[in-house]
C-alpha cells in the first residue's frame, strides 16, 4: 500500500514537473520566438523628438512657434517631482520596483477581463512598456505586441536608468489638444510651467493619458474631476503627498485654460504676420520642412517689433487712403444667415467662424462684426467681443458712409460681415465708424544699411487677409526706381554727376514698331547734368545714358547689385520695365547708404540646435564678419570712437556710391520726393511710377536706415492718373522713418577721403567760383583725375537723333529761349523752339 501511495504521488510529481518544464520551455521558446527580429533600442538613448521651433525678437520675447507635434523637451532632472509622482500613481505605480513589467499588474488585468467576460479589459502595461509601445511597437492590443513589450522591457531596464525611461515617457506622451509632453501640456491647459503646477493640477494631466478625447476639462468635466481625485488619493496612498494636502488639492475646482480660467500662451504672442512667416519659408527651404517643424531650433530675429508695428500702420494707411478715395463700399463679402440674428449665441457663434481679417490694428483694433438691421440713418451691429449692452452702442450713424456712394440699403443688408473700429477725438470715444480691407495692395520693407538686418517688414495690409508676402514675393516693375543703377554703371564708367544728357525726343525701332518713350511731363529739357536727370527722373535722359554706357554694362551692375539674375539687355529695362522684387531693391539700395559694400539682407541673426549650439550665425557667415581694429588700445583718444572695418566685398567705387547718394539727397531736397519726405537727417532716396502708373515705389535711406515702398494691385491695373511714387509711397516713407530717426538716429553720409568737391550749377552743368551761392549751385564730389582730365562742356546724347522740334522747358517749367554759356566760354541761345540744329550749336558737343 505504500508503495502504491509513493507510487501514485510519484507520477504526480512527475506529471507537474514534466508540465512545468514543458510549460517553462513553450514560454521560453515564444520569448525566444519573438524576441529574435525585435526593433533595437539602442537608439533610445540618443532620442530627439519633434518639438516646438521658436521664432524670438531682438529683446528675447517668443514671437512665434512652429511645430508638427506641440512637445517642449524638458530633461529628466528639470522635471519637478511632483509631476513624476502624479504620472507614477496614476500609471505605475511600482516603477521604481519592478524590471520593466508587472507581473502582479498583469495577472489583475488578466482576472478583470475573466470577470466581465471580455468586455472590460483594462491595460496592465507599466511606464516602461508604454515607452516600448510608443517608440517601438504598434499600439494595437494583441498578446503578440504585449510580450514583445514585455521582452524589450525588460532589456531597457537594465540598459537605462529610471529617470532616464520616465524622461522618454513624461516628453512623448500625447496629452490632448496637440500637447505633446507634459511641458507642453502644462502650458495649454494651465498656462504655467512645471514648476508652477499645484497638486490637484499636476494629478489633471496625469489624468490624460489614459484617453485624452475622453478627458476633455470641458465637455468632459465631471470625469476628468473624478480621475483628478483619484491620482490624488493614489499620491497619498503612496506617500507623496500627506492627507492635509490631498484633502486640500481634492476640495479644488478643475480650473483650466479651455474653462476660462487662465489665459491662453497664444494671448502673449502677437498674431502670426509677414516676417515670421518669412522666416518660416527661409529657413524650411534652408534646413527642409520637416526639420524646421521638428528639430527645436531657438531662431533669433532681426525683427524690431515697435518697428514692425508702425511698418504696417504705414503702409495700411496709405492703402486705405488710396482705398476711401475711391468712393466704394465693398465689405468683406462674407455674410452668416440672417435667420441666427435673433438668437445672440447663435450669430456670436457665426461670425466666430468667418475667416476674415482679425489682427488689423490701424487708429484702433478692427472688429468684425455683423449687419443686424438696416435703418433709413443707421446700421445695427453685432460686435464680436463687445456685449449688445456695451455703453459705446452698438450702431454707425449714416454720417459715417458719406465717403461712398449709395444708401445704407444699397450697400448693406443684414447678416452682412463688416469690420469696425472705434472713431475718437481727443480720446473720447465718438461712435464705430466702418471700414474695409482695401483691394489695392503693396509692400514695405526696413534694414540697417550696414549690417543687413531687416527690422521690419509688411507683405500687405493684413496677414491674415492675405498671406502672399509681397516683400520678398510679389515681382513688380521697379519703374524709375532703378535708374540709381543706370547712372551708377555711368558713374563708374567716367561720368560725372555734371556730364551733360541731351533731353530731347528719342525714336527708338523695336520688332513691336517704333517706341517713343517720354518723360513723366511730357516734355524736353534740352542738355541737362546728370543730377538733375535723377533728381526729375528724367526718362528720355537715362534712355541716352543707359545707350552711352551699355545695356551690358548696365545689366552687370544690376546683377551685382542683387536687382536681377539675368536682367534682359534691352533699353526699356533701363527705365525698370523688368521684374524683381522689394526685398531686393531694398537690399540693393543699402549698398549705395553704407558707401558701395556688399550685404545681405537677413531676418535671422542666429539659429540654435535644440541643445543650444549655433548652427547659423549672420554675423559669422561669410562676407559678414566685422573686426574692431582697435577696441582694446588703451591710448584711444577721449571722445574718438573705434575703427570697425568689415570684410565685406566692394562692387562699387566709394566715391561713385557718394555721388549718387549726394544725387539721390537731391531727389529728396527739390526732386520728385520732396513733397513728402522731410525727415530731420539726411536722406537720399528715388521715387518710381511705372507705365500707366500700375506700381509706384519709394526706396530711400538715411545714413544707418533704407526702407522701401510698392504699392500696386495684385493684378497690376492702373492706380490712376495722378498716381506716384512720390505721393504715394513716399507718406509710407516718411512716416515709419520719422521714428527709425527717433529710435536709431542718423548723420551726414560719410565723404570718401579721396572726393574733390567743386560747385557746380545744377541746371548747366557749369563750373562755379567757391564763394558761389544760390538754389542752382551744388558742390559735387569729383575723382582728382576727373578734375586733371577736364570734365566740363561733355555732353551725350546716346548716338540718338534728336526727332523733330519741341517746346524746351526750363528748370522753372517756363518755355522762353535761355542764353546759356558753355565751356568753352562762347554764348548759346536756347528755346523755345529746339532741334538738333539748336543743341548741337555753341560748342555743347
Amino acid at each position: 500500500m505504500t508503495r502504491f501511495i509513493f507510487s501514485f504521488f510519484g507520477g504526480i510529481f512527475a506529471v507537474v514537473t514534466m508540465g512545468a518544464m514543458m510549460i517553462a520551455v513553450t514560454i521560453g521558446a515564444v520569448f525566444w520566438m519573438y524576441g529574435r527580429d525585435l526593433p533595437s533600442h539602442e537608439h533610445l538613448a540618443q532620442y530627439t523628438p519633434p518639438t516646438i521651433s521658436r521664432i524670438y525678437s531682438r529683446e528675447g520675447a517668443v514671437i512665434d512657434e512652429f511645430a508638427q507635434e506641440r512637445r517642449l523637451f524638458t530633461p529628466a532632472n528639470e522635471i519637478p517631482d511632483l509631476v513624476k509622482h502624479a504620472f507614477i500613481s496614476a500609471e505605475d505605480k511600482n516603477f521604481y520596483t519592478h524590471k520593466g513589467y508587472d507581473i502582479r499588474g498583469i495577472i489583475a488585468a488578466a482576472v478583470q477581463a475573466a470577470k466581465s467576460g471580455g468586455s472590460d479589459v483594462r491595460g496592465a502595461s507599466t511606464i516602461t512598456q508604454q515607452v516600448m509601445k510608443n517608440f517601438l511597437l504598434s499600439g494595437d492590443r494583441k498578446a503578440e505586441r504585449k510580450i514583445k513589450e514585455i521582452i524589450l522591457a525588460s532589456r531597457v531596464e537594465e540598459a537605462m536608468s529610471k529617470d532616464k525611461i520616465l524622461e522618454l515617457y513624461l516628453n512623448e506622451i500625447f496629452l490632448g489638444q496637440n500637447s505633446y509632453g507634459v511641458t507642453a501640456a502644462a502650458q495649454t491647459y494651465f498656462n504655467k510651467t512645471l514648476s508652477e503646477l499645484a497638486p490637484h493640477e499636476a494629478a489633471m494631466l496625469a489624468s490624460m493619458p489614459k484617453a485624452p478625447s475622453d478627458y476633455h476639462p470641458v465637455r468632459r468635466k465631471e470625469r476628468v474631476t473624478q480621475r483628478r481625485d483619484f491620482v490624488l488619493k493614489e499620491m497619498m496612498e503612496n506617500g507623496y503627498i500627506d492627507r492635509a494636502t490631498y484633502e486640500h488639492e481634492v476640495a479644488q475646482p478643475l480650473r483650466s485654460v479651455q474653462n476660462g480660467d487662465f489665459p491662453t500662451f497664444a494671448d502673449a504672442l502677437p498674431p502670426r504676420d509677414y516676417f515670421t512667416d518669412e522666416i518660416r519659408r527661409q529657413l524650411s527651404r534652408d534646413f527642409g520642412e520637416d526639420q524646421f517643424f521638428s528639430g527645436g531650433y531657438s531662431v533669433r530675429a532681426t525683427l524690431d517689433p515697435e518697428m514692425q508695428t508702425e511698418a504696417a500702420h504705414a503702409l495700411q494707411r496709405a492703402l486705405e487712403r488710396y482705398d476711401r478715395g475711391l468712393g466704394r463700399w465693398r465689405g468683406t463679402g462674407k455674410t452668416i444667415d440672417a435667420g441666427t440674428l435673433s438668437d445672440e449665441a447663435a450669430w456670436r457663434a457665426a461670425l466666430a467662424d468667418v475667416r476674415v481679417a482679425r489682427d488689423v490694428t490701424l487708429e484702433s483694433k478692427w472688429y468684425p462684426a455683423v449687419v443686424r438691421e438696416v435703418r433709413e440713418n443707421e446700421l445695427v451691429l453685432g460686435i464680436e467681443d463687445v456685449a449688445l449692452d456695451d455703453p459705446r452702442g452698438m450702431t454707425v450713424p449714416r454720417s459715417d458712409t458719406s465717403w461712398f456712394k449709395g444708401s445704407l440699403t444699397e450697400n448693406f443688408a443684414p447678416g452682412d460681415v463688416v469690420h469696425v473700429r472705434e472713431y475718437t477725438e481727443g480720446g473720447n470715444f465718438v461712435r464705430w465708424t466702418l471700414r474695409q480691407v482695401p483691394q489695392v495692395q503693396g509692400g514695405f520693407m526696413a534694414m540697417d544699411v550696414n549690417t543687413g538686418r531687416v527690422i521690419a517688414m509688411q507683405g500687405g495690409f493684413s496677414y491674415q487677409h492675405s498671406v502672399f508676402n509681397r516683400a520678398t514675393q510679389a515681382k513688380r516693375q521697379p519703374g524709375s526706381s532703378f535708374k540709381p543703377f543706370v547712372y551708377a554703371a555711368a558713374l563708374d564708367s567716367g561720368y560725372t554727376p555734371a556730364t551733360i544728357v541731351v533731353d530731347a525726343p528719342i525714336e527708338i525701332n523695336t520688332p513691336q514698331g517704333v517706341w517713343r518713350p517720354k518723360n513723366a511731363s511730357n516734355q524736353f529739357y534740352g542738355p541737362t547734368p546728370l543730377r538733375t536727370g535723377i533728381e526729375r527722373s528724367r526718362n528720355l535722359m537715362t534712355i541716352r545714358l543707359a545707350q552711352e554706357v551699355g545695356m551690358d554694362v548696365v545689366a552687370d551692375y544690376a546683377e551685382r547689385f542683387g536687382v536681377y539674375d539675368n536682367m534682359g539687355r534691352v533699353l526699356a529695362n533701363a527705365l525698370g520695365a523688368d521684374e524683381t522684387t522689394l526685398f531686393k531693391m531694398v537690399a540693393a539700395y543699402a549698398m549705395f547708404a553704407n558707401g558701395g559694400e556688399r550685404v545681405e539682407p537677413t531676418l535671422v541673426d542666429r539659429v540654435q540646435d535644440r541643445y543650444g549650439n549655433t548652427v547659423y550665425s549672420h554675423d559669422a557667415a561669410q562676407g559678414n564678419k566685422r573686426v574692431c581694429v582697435d577696441c582694446y588700445d588703451p591710448n584711444l583718444a577721449p571722445g574718438r570712437s573705434p575703427r570697425i572695418v568689415s570684410e565685406r566685398e566692394r562692387v562699387m567705387d566709394p566715391i561713385t556710391a557718394y555721388q549718387l547718394t549726394s544725387m539721390m539727397e537731391g531727389v529728396v531736397k527739390r526732386g520728385t520726393a520732396a513733397k513728402s519726405v522731410n525727415l530731420p537727417v539726411p536722406t537720399a532716396g528715388k521715387t518710381g511710377t511705372t507705365n500707366d502708373s500700375k506700381d509706384v515705389w519709394f526706396v530711400g535711406f538715411t545714413s544707418n536706415i533704407v526702407a522701401g515702398c510698392y504699392i500696386g494691385y495684385d493684378t497690376p491695373r492702373s492706380l490712376g492718373s495722378g498716381a506716384s511714387g512720390g505721393g504715394f509711397c513716399g507718406p509710407v516713407f516718411e512716416q515709419f522713418m520719422q521714428k527709425a530717426v527717433k529710435k536709431y538716429g542718423g548723420g551726414a553720409f560719410k565723404v570718401p577721403e579721396t572726393c574733390n568737391f567743386v560747385n557746380i550749377d545744377r541746371f548747366s552743368g557749369a563750373r562755379l567760383g567757391e564763394g558761389a551761392r544760390g538754389d542752382n549751385v551744388v558742390a559735387e564730389c569729383f575723382r582728382e583725375d576727373d578734375l586733371l582730365n577736364g570734365v566740363w562742356g561733355v555732353q551725350l546724347d546716346g548716338g540718338f537723333a534728336i526727332s523733330g522740334s519741341f517746346d524746351l522747358i526750363r528748370p522753372d517749367g517756363t518755355a522762353v529761349a535761355k542764353e546759356v554759356t558753355t565751356s568753352t566760354g562762347r554764348k548759346a541761345v536756347v528755346g523755345p523752339k529746339a532741334g538738333f540744329g539748336t543743341l548741337s550749336s555753341g560748342g555743347l558737343y
